[in-house]
């Protein structure tokens, strides 16, 4: 007697959906840490003045090494401002005068962080342009 199988043409894919979703995890542990920051050292340089082509006083806000925020807008000057006083008074100037120059002035010590931050009050009363204020490089004269 002879018998007569059926071959059996299906794929078993239960293998490679395995194999697939080994692979999507390995993927979702390993792409944050592709993402990270590489360490570099920044060149020391210095940097050209900016020509202000208009009268205007510029607005500088200066983070101090304690993280303090102050405005030379308003009258106290020389006291640390809250977020919002800052982002109003930014609103205020800019919305009386667009042409004027918004600068951030901060100490080398303060962290990265504290510096964005203040960008950040910066853009929402309104600016869009910032610049730094640094101070100029030493030189001093190369032997011949």
């Amino acid at each position: 007697m002879q018998s007569k199988r059926k071959v059996i043409s299906e794929i078993n894919v239960v293998p490679y959906i395995d194999v697939m979703l080994v692979l999507l995890i390995i993927f979702m542990v390993t792409a944050p840490l592709l993402t990270q920051g590489i360490k570099v050292e920044l060149p020391k340089a210095g940097a050209e003045p900016i020509a202000d082509s208009s009268n205007l006083t510029p607005l500088i806000l200066s983070v101090d090494a304690q993280g303090n925020l102050f405005i030379n807008v308003g009258d106290d000057e020389d006291k640390p401002q809250d977020s919002q006083s800052i982002i109003s008074r930014t609103r205020a100037l800019l919305n009386s005068q667009p042409a004027t120059m918004v600068l951030v002035k901060a100490d080398r010590s303060v962290p990265y962080g504290n510096v964005v931050g203040a960008m950040v009050l910066l853009q929402q009363g309104g600016a869009k342009d910032i610049g730094f204020v640094t101070d100029p490089l030493e030189t001093y004269p190369v032997p011949e």
